[in-house]
């Protein structure tokens, strides 16, 4: 039997209760969710049609519509998956009798590689934290995690005292869906780390606060403060054009590719649930050999 509610608005905030009690996604996933499917209730809207009685002609026009307004085919993928994520609910909680979204289909993410950057980039960025202040010791040590872990910024952020295994070279992070995993960390990145506990985030702790990157306020961070860092050190590194918030997660697995890294493995340490999303990097790595041969070889 098919259940009413007094609105259909009512059946996003629903949803957006299911995914934080029954999935257990953070809250940053379910607003990517949430903001997907609000689109969709705009389109709605301006279609005077009613959600439960959608066909999947409607859906396309809807991504068309989506896809014309210069919306990215990873930012298209992740709206579909939202699409059929959310119908998916809505059928099993017997609000539809048919899933119009059962048949959608993303579109190719090979269209729009990942920038990485190269070793030497890296090392360019790493450099550019003046060192004779608390704030760019403490900022090497966080970009020295970003990438010699792969984290994700979101991840970062959330990292606690206890988290961080200096001794042993690892750390523990929390990832989506609040999944723990263990990530190993580079000499270097252990090297920084230590030296901002011991001189930097002493200064800055008046709160007893277990977060490990704490602002000069002795607050945690915001992923768009880590952000803002990252912007500002890849300017000064004449890097502006491949500066994003995952530029060191995705160099860190194009990397370790290149140099014969598994890709079970590094799913693994990126925290993929699905290896198909790990394989995006084998693509990037056959990209770069390319254009290496086409700059090179004689006969290319």
């Amino acid at each position: 039997m098919r259940k009413t509610v007094t609105a259909e608005t009512d059946l996003l905030k629903i949803y957006c209760d299911y995914l934080a009690v029954e999935k257990g996604l953070s809250q940053n996933s379910i607003s990517s969710y949430a903001l997907d499917i609000e689109k969709l209730y705009r389109f709605i809207k301006q279609e005077k049609k009613s959600l439960l009685k959608l066909k999947e002609s409607d859906l396309i026009k809807f991504i068309h519509l989506q896809a014309q307004s210069q919306l990215s085919p990873r930012s298209l993928a992740r709206l579909v998956s939202s699409l059929k994520s959310f119908f998916r609910f809505l059928l099993v909680e017997n609000y539809l009798k048919k899933n119009p979204a059962e048949r959608l289909t993303s579109p190719s993410l090979w269209l729009t590689l990942p920038r990485v950057l190269t070793v030497e980039e890296v090392e360019q960025l790493l450099e550019k934290p003046d060192l004779k202040k608390p704030q760019g010791i403490r900022d090497r040590a966080i970009l020295e995690v970003l990438y010699g872990s792969g984290l994700r910024v979101s991840e970062l952020i959330s990292l606690e005292l206890k988290d961080i295994r200096l001794d042993q070279g690892f750390l523990i992070c929390k990832g989506k869906g609040s999944k723990e995993r263990i990530v190993p960390m580079g000499k270097s990145a252990v090297r920084w780390i230590k030296t901002y506990l011991q001189e930097v985030r002493p200064l800055w702790d008046k709160k007893g606060s277990s977060i490990l990157f704490l602002t000069r306020r002795g607050e945690a961070f915001t992923r768009q403060g880590i952000w803002k860092i990252l912007k500002v050190y890849g300017q000064e590194a004449g890097l502006t054009d491949k500066i994003h918030p995952h530029v060191l997660r995705h160099s860190f697995a194009t990397h370790l590719l290149e140099r014969g890294a598994d890709l079970r493995s590094v799913q693994m340490l990126l925290g993929h649930s699905q290896i198909t999303t790990t394989q995006i990097y084998t693509h990037v790595s056959r990209e770069r050999l390319r254009q290496i041969y086409d700059r090179f070889h004689p006969r290319a």
